[in-house]
């Protein structure tokens, strides 16, 4: 009996070896730690009425041709040049999303792209390591997680070095802060100088006060980075996960937000506050999407753990 159960403990530790090199080889430590420490998540087949869906994204699927209006914007500044207000989505007078905002004065306030491709920081880890007032997930990343499209922190440069990018951009520097539209452009063009910089997609709002997204019916909690008719930075996130990319940029075009230039960020859309006695602390956790006519939901492997985020923007006062 006794040789019995150590050669289950043997086995049971090759095969824990053995995951923990196949989940290395395949993806490095940020692999490693996202599975072994975070729990990993995978496609799963799905019905609009799982019980891993929200209801405003059954609402979503079941009437794709649903319409929606903004509800009231009220800003209440909880620092100077720092303003936080959440704007309701409404469809038949009732409640389908929320989006959590922030709309910060860049000449008040410094903006840092920051990248860490171990895969061991949440949004709560960033907050506390950077003591920033506020931290959103940032631009598309790796299996390795490292950056999937140019990025530059603090001067300097990392991503792909030829790189198509046709949407858009945030770009930081010592002069300007600016939500930048690519198209006609290139983007190392657009980086020179910059600081701090990342390029991502889609283009929710262009500078012909259009959207690039493609019609589709991948729904997902969603952040995004904008710049008003003002100058300022506003930096939005939803509650929920009722919008499709190309819904969510034809909402913003309507809301009262008076938005010049808008641009996605990567899904795991995360959004932490803390300043002026003022505490926000919200990431997303649902994601659907259509493949070939079937309906799959992103569902956890095992635990609940927050998801990590390889590469954020980070405010702080100047």
């Amino acid at each position: 009996m006794r040789r019995i159960f150590t050669l289950a403990c043997v086995a049971l530790v090759i095969v824990i070896v053995a995951l923990a090199g196949g989940l290395y080889w395949d993806g490095g430590i940020y692999r490693l730690n996202v599975v072994m420490r975070r729990g990993g998540s995978i496609w799963v087949a799905a019905s609009p009425d799982d019980s891993r869906i929200s209801p405003s994204m059954k609402l979503a699927l079941t009437r794709p041709d649903l319409n929606v209006t903004p509800g009231d914007l009220h800003w209440r500044e909880i620092h100077p040049g720092f303003q936080v207000s959440e704007l309701p989505v409404l469809a038949e007078g009732r409640e389908v999303d929320r989006i959590v905002l922030a709309r910060i004065d860049p000449a008040r306030f410094r903006f840092e792209v920051r990248n860490r491709s171990s895969g061991d920081r949440d949004l709560q880890a960033w907050m506390q390591l950077l003591g920033a007032a506020l931290v959103i997930n940032g631009s598309y990343f790796t299996k390795h997680g490292t950056p999937d499209t140019p990025v530059v922190s603090a001067g300097a440069r990392s991503g792909p070095k030829a790189y198509d990018a046709t949407h858009g951009a945030f770009v930081a520097s010592s002069s300007s802060v600016q939500v930048q539209d690519l198209a006609g452009t290139s983007w190392s063009r657009v980086f020179e100088g910059a600081h701090n910089a990342m390029a991502s997609y889609p283009m929710l709002i262009g500078s012909d006060g259009k959207g690039r997204a493609v019609a589709s019916k991948w729904l997902a909690n969603r952040s995004f980075v904008a710049q008003d008719v003002d100058g300022y930075i506003v930096l939005g996130t939803t509650v929920d996960a009722f919008f499709s990319l190309d819904k969510l940029a034809d909402f913003l075009r309507q809301s009262p937000l008076k938005l010049k230039t808008a641009l996605n960020l990567d899904g795991v859309a995360c959004q932490g506050i803390s300043l002026g006695g003022f505490v926000r602390d919200h990431c997303g956790r649902f994601e659907t999407r259509n493949v070939d006519g079937r309906l799959e939901v992103l569902a956890p492997l095992f635990g609940e753990r927050r998801r990590t985020l390889p590469i954020v923007l980070a405010v702080f006062p100047k």
